[in-house]
């Protein structure tokens, strides 16, 4: 995994570059996780495994995709298979999807509660969260029963837990300790 992920980096910077350069964020967004989803195909996984040859392997992914890639797109996928690295384009998506999150200072948060909130309940935790984060919050909000009452929100490595099955564990660690 930390192969590819070396092997992406510079493939995304690159991308993330000429995309900001030509204000074309979510243009190249689009077709990255089009062409992500592609490389995931059993069927081209299979393809980009076999030996063929890089103009085949680019003619080939380029009819799958269609209109989804504009000519900087395939010109990207035609780099990316003269030198044996399309396996890494799921990676090259995903990282060029964390850079424009850091270029447009947002992050998504991962809000579980253990029922649906209202729309003024949301709009207080994204004000509070934005606050604290410093940047844009893009709330995925989920139903989790087993959390009882409250909620839990994770942004990245930050983790709130003010359920109350969060605090009965707390409260049973004080007490164990």
């Amino acid at each position: 995994m930390s192969e590819l992920t070396t092997i992406a980096r510079p493939y995304a910077k690159a991308a993330f570059d000429l995309a900001v350069e030509k204000g074309e964020l979510d243009q190249w967004s689009e077709m990255l996780t089009f062409a992500a989803e592609v490389a995931r195909n059993e069927t081209i996984v299979d393809y980009i495994g076999g030996m063929h040859s890089a103009e085949k392997l680019t003619e080939i992914f380029v009819s799958v995709c269609g209109e989804q890639l504009n000519e900087l797109g395939q010109n990207l996928i035609k780099v990316m298979a003269e030198n044996g690295r399309l396996k890494a384009l799921p990676e090259v998506c995903t990282q060029f999807l964390a850079l424009r999150q850091e270029y447009e200072k947002q992050v998504d948060v991962d809000v579980f509660s253990a029922v649906a909130l209202d729309q003024a309940q949301l709009d207080t935790i994204a004000g509070k969260l934005e606050a604290r984060l410093e940047r844009k919050v893009k709330l995925n909000c989920s139903v989790d029963e087993t959390l009882v009452a409250g909620v839990v929100i994770r942004a990245g490595d930050l983790v709130i837990d003010n359920s109350v099955s969060g605090r009965i564990r707390r409260l049973s660690d004080a007490l164990q300790s």
